[in-house]
């Protein structure tokens, strides 16, 4: 007895779908597709075949892998340029999260937000914040405090 549950050639059907938004403008160029999770849980059926159907758009250069971003839909010639541009999402949390110490909205000593606050706010992974809090730290802007969180370096906080 086969354990199948989804019918042959239903990762063709999704993608369809999805090629038919691209298409239409509802997904323009450099937009993020929803996550593997998001499409599963929208069309209803497993991992594998999501990524089948995904693969399948990649191979027709409508969407691209941007690692640390997930697939973006590309425009004319395969470009997956948007208003997003090529960065990394981590990179786009650390320079907002930058720009915000420099406008002074975080003052020397206050605390930033914690890993789960920035994956709910900027729909990312835990991995994806952290690696954006990591690299304010090794730019010298933020300390870490185990246990505490982190924090804005003052003039008079210690480099670790």
């Amino acid at each position: 007895m086969s354990s199948r549950r989804t019918r042959w050639g239903t990762y063709t059907q999704i993608a369809e779908t999805l090629r038919q938004r691209i298409v239409s403008g509802a997904l323009e160029p450099g937009t993020v597709l929803p996550s593997e999770a998001a499409l599963r849980e929208e069309f209803g059926v497993a991992r594998s075949t999501i990524r089948r159907a995904l693969a399948s758009l990649e191979a027709d250069k409508l969407i691209k892998a941007r690692p640390g971003t997930g697939r973006v839909v590309c425009g004319p010639g395969g470009s997956a340029e948007g208003a997003s541009g090529d960065l990394p999402q981590y990179r786009r949390i650390a320079d907002a999260l930058r720009d915000q110490i420099t406008r002074g909205d975080f003052a020397a000593g206050d605390a930033l937000p914690s890993e789960s606050a920035l994956v709910r706010q900027y729909d990312v992974s835990r991995g994806t914040a952290r690696r954006a809090l990591v690299e304010l730290e090794a730019s010298g802007l933020v300390v870490s405090l185990q246990g505490k969180g982190r924090f804005v370096r003052g003039a008079d906080t210690p480099r670790s």
